[in-house]
């Protein structure tokens, strides 16, 4: 979120996240960067905005936490918030890319949370609650595997 802020500083920046401890966190972090940013206290499938009031939704390290039926219910609930041609961004585990990956994810892979992620389904669980176009935009190796930049767009 600061980083958005610093190379978008019109934009309104808005964090979200369920634990009161990590807003604290957040906001004391934006302080020391010297930058304004709103935050809320809620979850992805209960985004306290309006529907349709949103530009942009960022992601980052979220959804591999969440299981399949939460995943289903946070891409649904993101797509309200989302104007009509908003964009979802999600930086998070994803399928893997090569050799060191497809050794490390099997074990990541495991855990329920993160199944979707590592089988490369969360595409189609961003197809089947409406976004209809998206791309893989980058892939990174970390020691704990394949991340992977998602773009999603909400319809037209």
């Amino acid at each position: 979120m600061i980083l958005i802020k610093q190379t978008h500083p019109t934009a309104d920046v808005v964090g979200l996240d369920g634990d009161p401890k990590i807003l604290a966190t957040a906001e004391a972090k934006a302080a020391k960067a010297g930058v304004k940013i709103a935050l809320d206290h809620g979850l992805a499938f209960e985004i306290p905005h309006p529907d349709r009031s949103l530009d942009r939704v960022v992601s980052s390290l979220v959804i591999q936490h969440l299981t399949t039926e939460n995943k289903r219910r946070a891409f649904k609930g993101i797509g309200c918030v989302l104007r009509l041609g908003g964009e979802l961004h999600i930086l998070d585990f994803g399928q893997p890319h090569n050799l060191y990956t497809s050794i490390v994810f099997p074990l990541i892979g495991r855990l329920e949370e993160a199944v979707d992620n590592v089988r490369g389904w969360l595409p189609a669980l961003l197809r089947e609650v409406g976004f209809d176009q998206l791309d893989v935009t980058r892939r990174f190796t970390t020691i704990f595997g394949s991340l992977s930049l998602y773009r999603a767009w909400r319809p037209t």
